[in-house]
């Protein structure tokens, strides 16, 4: 891989706050906005790399933007060397962590390099990577939270016409398993049974409940169960993964590529879906990457669909790419969707640019 000489001059993060068209309603919590952290990665050469990261928590920007502004000063005037710079971020990070906030930080400053090496090369990251742009399959994971079942017919016909889409996630882990029932023949009477399934529980409940909860639901044709428990219970998903027929899904809260080879080893889950900012951006994606493939376990996407879509189109047991609009409010242009997949476009970098009068209106 030919990179461009690039130097790292320095770096803006500004934090937003976007409104959401569907409220966020989980066994995590609910959200009505979205906060994202846009960083800007300006380069002595002229080019500038783009990333954002998606934080969660309002709040958490006060503590990521002074990580942020720490590790691009250790890195100033430095050649923009994503592997170089995650190695060495990493080693920094020994004696304070290599999970959480530390890595998320990490995370988008790599994120935003690989875009900048992309464009000064003059190729989508996807080309840069080796590979070619074109469509990913996704499916849209807008909606068909926990809210009154009654609703789920008519958004259930929305989110598939929104991109014609041939699959939906649906949050399952109500208190009651006759209301998770009326959820899914809800959303089944709505739009068909040719139309995947793919339902998230949010590590909402305990191995206890999560085994006989699931079993019961074990036979209604869904994708894939996505986090019944709590991430970190690696004995309780790979009992999960062996006594389920369904197959299990774990990984957007794998903190780094070792946490997921770990999580393998350990035979916990069926597939697996990094985050863009827990696995380590696109460094850690595509080790993350190589081990999924040699493993043979099918890799999906967790958030960040426009990143994330071009590193799918080089990922050997590329999957599902999750589809949410979240971050549409500030891009200045969105991808497109068509059929049921995101198409990568044929621009330099990741192809995302801010929308600069959006991104003043929605300044946190």
């Amino acid at each position: 891989m030919n990179h461009p000489q690039l130097t790292l001059k320095s770096v803006r993060a500004r934090p937003v706050v976007v409104p959401l068209k569907r409220p966020v309603i989980s066994k995590v919590g609910q959200f009505h906005d979205w906060p994202l952290i846009l960083i800007d990665l300006y380069t002595h050469e002229g080019i500038v790399g783009h990333s954002y990261l998606e934080p969660y928590l309002k709040q958490s920007a006060r503590y990521l933007l002074p990580l942020i502004e720490d590790l691009a000063a250790a890195a100033r005037d430095q050649p923009v060397a994503p592997f170089d710079a995650y190695r060495r971020s990493i080693g920094s990070l020994h004696l304070v962590g290599r999970e959480g906030m530390t890595l998320i930080a990490v995370s988008g400053l790599d994120m935003a390099a690989w875009d900048a090496l992309a464009k000064a090369a003059g190729k989508p990251l996807a080309a840069y990577l080796g590979g070619t742009t074109g469509p990913v399959p996704a499916y849209n994971s807008n909606g068909l939270w926990l809210t009154p079942v009654g609703d789920f017919a008519a958004e259930a016909a929305a989110l598939v016409a929104e991109g014609g889409f041939s699959a939906l996630k649906l949050r399952l882990g109500r208190d009651r398993l006759a209301d998770d029932l009326a959820a899914i023949a809800a959303v089944r009477a709505a739009v068909g049974a040719e139309v995947k399934l793919m339902c998230d529980f949010n590590q909402g409940l305990s191995l206890g409940d999560a085994l006989v909860r699931c079993d019961a639901l074990d036979e209604q044709g869904l994708y894939w169960f996505e986090e019944p428990i709590a991430y970190d219970n690696i004995p309780g998903y790979a009992q999960l993964a062996r006594e389920l027929t369904t197959p299990v899904q774990l990984g957007e809260n794998f903190y780094g590529p070792r946490m997921l080879y770990q999580a393998l080893q350990a035979g916990a889950a069926d597939y697996v879906m990094p985050d863009m900012m827990r696995i380590g951006g696109v460094s850690g994606w595509l080790r993350a990457a190589a081990i999924a493939g040699a493993a043979g376990i099918p890799m999906s996407t967790h958030l960040y669909p426009e990143i994330a879509a071009h590193l799918m189109r080089v990922t050997e047991t590329a999957h599902w790419l999750e589809w949410q609009d979240w971050a549409d409010p500030i891009l200045e242009e969105p991808f497109a969707l068509k059929d049921g997949q995101l198409w990568v476009p044929d621009r330099p970098g990741q192809g995302i640019a801010w929308n600069e009068k959006a991104v003043a209106k929605f300044a946190q």
